[in-house]
């Protein structure tokens, strides 16, 4: 029974890329107009297997709203780095502190004690006074306008890992983050993730994140090992394809790199599906297949905000909605949802500009808009 209650509750504090983002706005927030809650603002603990983009979300938070980030690796430090180094004031018989530098003084931020759940019990309880005080005795006072956050893996998840000792574990606010292929594709398009990527990840959610079956000690599928992918990607010259295949499986394993490979390969149509929305004198032809399709939106996604000059952004812009016409409206609509993202090339608000500006939005929204409202509400 206790068992069971404890899967219970593990399913209930799951939460999306998406909706850790929303929490950590929030919190920052609150205590940007409310500084005085610092002392009673819960802390927030994020548990996840390694490679869901723990510390890279928060960092990304951080960056969003333009302030400091300090990422404290708690499991490669001493519990003097902590709570400070003891000097011997001989002429007074005292014992004086030096604190380290690299705590907070001033302005705003998030302080990140990542790893937190590979540090061994000592680095714990060293911690303890700065995450539930939010200070070390009379010496240093962590500044109201950061928030306090940890990360770490879980005990099962073959990673270094010890359990939390329950006085620290009941300092925070727990949320454990989901494996999330729909926020995981999402932040790809602001990012500049290839799009062979996120067609991949959008046709096969389940090869995001797998652990079953995979050798843990070389690489398998996970958020980061996916973004390492497209960055390679950019990296392997496009002609060395034996290359790009040994890089792959290095990074995601080789049961999902093979599937990736070959999706790539069959797919590797993105010149022409940019040519085609360059110039209306290329036929539009929409794929039959499942996989093909996916592959067209992405390439679409990542292209539609990448003109080199105004003439090149207008042309693929009309392409877009040329091509985007002849969909059917579960895709037609999914790539103008991503398309309204910005692509990391524009803010979400003037991508919508741009798109429901344009000549042919009306027209769009005449075929697919009933299945567009039902798209967002949903």
């Amino acid at each position: 029974m206790a068992k069971d209650s404890k899967n219970l509750i593990d399913m209930h504090n799951r939460i999306s890329a998406t909706q850790l983002e929303k929490v950590l706005r929030m919190q920052v927030k609150t205590l940007a107009e409310h500084p005085e809650l610092a002392h009673v603002l819960p802390p927030l603990m994020v548990w996840g297997a390694p490679g869901l983009g723990k510390s890279s979300i928060i960092k990304g938070i951080a960056d969003e709203m333009g302030i400091q980030f300090i990422d404290v690796r708690l499991a490669q430090r001493e519990p003097v780095d902590v709570r400070g180094l003891p000097v011997p004031d001989r002429a007074n018989k005292k014992v004086d502190w030096l604190v380290s530098g690299e705590w907070p003084r001033e302005g705003r931020g998030i302080l990140l004690f990542d790893e937190l759940t590979a540090a061994d019990r000592s680095l714990q309880v060293a911690a303890y006074e700065l995450i539930l005080d939010r200070r070390l005795g009379e010496l240093y006072k962590v500044p109201d306008g950061w928030y306090i956050c940890g990360a770490g893996n879980r005990v099962d998840d073959s990673a270094v890992a010890t359990t939390m000792s329950s006085a620290l574990a009941n300092r925070f606010m727990h949320v454990e983050l989901a494996e999330d292929a729909e926020s995981w594709v999402k932040w790809a398009t602001t990012h500049g993730i290839h799009p062979s990527v996120t067609g991949f990840v959008r046709f096969r959610p389940e090869c995001l994140f797998r652990q079953q079956d995979e050798n843990l000690e070389r690489g398998w599928p996970t958020p980061r090992a996916w973004e390492r992918v497209s960055i390679m990607m950019g990296i392997v010259p496009a002609d060395d394809e034996e290359l790009l295949r040994k890089l792959v499986y290095g990074l995601v394993g080789n049961r999902a790199g093979m599937e990736f490979i070959e999706f790539h390969k069959l797919n590797a149509s993105f010149a022409d599906v940019r040519k085609m929305m360059l110039s209306p004198a290329v036929p539009v032809e929409i794929p039959s297949k499942v996989d093909r399709k996916y592959a067209m939106c992405a390439a679409m996604a990542y292209y539609v905000w990448r003109g080199k000059d105004s003439a090149a952004a207008a042309a693929l812009l009309d392409g877009f909605f040329r091509i985007s016409k002849k969909l059917t409206s579960d895709f037609a609509c999914m790539v103008m949802t991503d398309a309204m993202s910005g692509g990391g090339q524009l803010t979400p608000a003037e991508a919508a500009s741009r798109l429901f500006y344009h000549k042919d939005y009306k027209e769009w929204a005449e075929i697919h808009g009933k299945a567009m409202k039902k798209h967002l509400s949903f």
